[in-house]
């Protein structure tokens, strides 16, 4: 059951990603059908890549992320950078899983503990291949909606 707290977190997440050059974020109120069953609490997408975070409130919450399928077999999951966030010590550097890194959200700033690139290795040093058919499930998803809603002919506007 989502808290209050995760809440927060998730819009949290949401606005990091943006001040990354995210031009699209999905956050966790976005609920679309992945074959893997992920649900992503944040995921940007870049020109050339996708960014997940995940946003844990409590230890005994990451350590059941552990559990799931998209988790144990990383190629499942979506993300071509993976993040967890959290509070200050509920997650630490070495309970990481290999190529995912590490935010903190302090009461008024983000936290960058680990794995956070230069904006320019964001396309060039990936560790991982986000698994490009959920990711593309999410966008479709998100542009049937626009197209039911009549919206679709706004994407040939210039902004």
């Amino acid at each position: 059951m989502p808290s209050e707290l995760h809440d927060h977190l998730c819009l949290r997440a949401e606005r990091w990603l943006k001040s990354r050059n995210c031009g699209v974020v999905f956050n966790d109120k976005f609920q679309a059908a992945t074959h893997s069953g992920e649900q992503p609490d944040a995921l940007g997408f870049r020109s050339n890549c996708s960014i997940l975070i995940e946003c844990k409130t409590s230890r005994s919450d990451f350590l059941a992320d552990k559990r799931k399928r998209f988790r144990k077999s990383p190629s499942l999951g979506v993300g071509d950078w993976r993040f967890y966030l959290c509070p200050p010590g509920v997650i630490n550097i070495e309970d990481l899983p290999e190529g995912w890194g590490l935010l903190w959200a302090h009461p008024k700033r983000i936290e960058q503990v680990f794995g956070v690139p230069g904006n320019t290795m964001y396309e060039t040093q990936k560790p991982f291949n986000g698994n490009k058919n959920d990711e593309l499930r999410l966008m479709y998803s998100a542009l049937r909606r626009i197209e039911k809603r009549g919206h679709f002919k706004c994407i040939y506007e210039k902004l």
